[in-house]
């Protein structure tokens, strides 16, 4: 069974729990954790997304950490690789890290670059779309290592906050927006 985005969003939405005030007062935190519970739900995502990419790329970068929930079972549904991309630290070396700035300071992702194939068709895959630092680093990082970046898609993307304004030039996709 074929799924849109927009379907595959009506799936997701029916499956977010929202939590006011967390982490902080003021913040609507969406919970995906009752979606990757249900099964069935899940298993659509994962089939949607690959019947959306099938043939269009080779391999897929799962952002730390919510990101591998989804790239993990997308890779392994296509038969491509998984690429990695995490917080700075959490890989044995050799690796290449970019810096990228947050509200209050900065952050580090980390790649092993020997993980990304010359001229490889990758597909950033995470979670949330926010701000676009965490994106953004990563598409560098990819670049960096020798792969092109066929697309990012995420699961939610918070549009208040404009993220997709630091990823122009990129085919971002989104499942649903808020």
């Amino acid at each position: 069974m074929t799924h849109t985005l927009s379907e595959l969003g009506e799936i997701v939405h029916a499956n977010i729990r929202e939590i006011p005030d967390y982490p902080h007062a003021g913040v609507l935190f969406r919970d995906i954790t009752p979606l990757l519970a249900n099964g069935e739900a899940f298993g659509r995502l994962i089939e949607g997304l690959a019947e959306h990419y099938h043939g269009r790329i080779d391999a897929v970068a799962g952002l730390e950490s919510r990101g591998f929930i989804l790239a993990a079972p997308l890779a392994a549904r296509l038969g491509i690789g998984m690429i990695t991309v995490r917080k700075a630290g959490k890989l044995p070396g050799p690796v290449i890290g970019v810096d990228y700035q947050l509200e209050y300071g900065t952050a580090r992702m980390e790649l092993r670059p020997d993980t990304v194939h010359p001229a490889d068709r990758i597909l950033v895959v995470d979670d949330v779309l926010a701000t676009g630092g965490t994106a953004a680093a990563s598409v560098e990082l990819i670049e960096r290592a020798g792969g092109q970046v066929a697309g990012i898609v995420v699961l939610m993307e918070l549009l208040g906050l404009n993220g997709r304004s630091r990823l122009d030039g990129y085919e971002v996709e989104t499942v649903l927006a808020y």
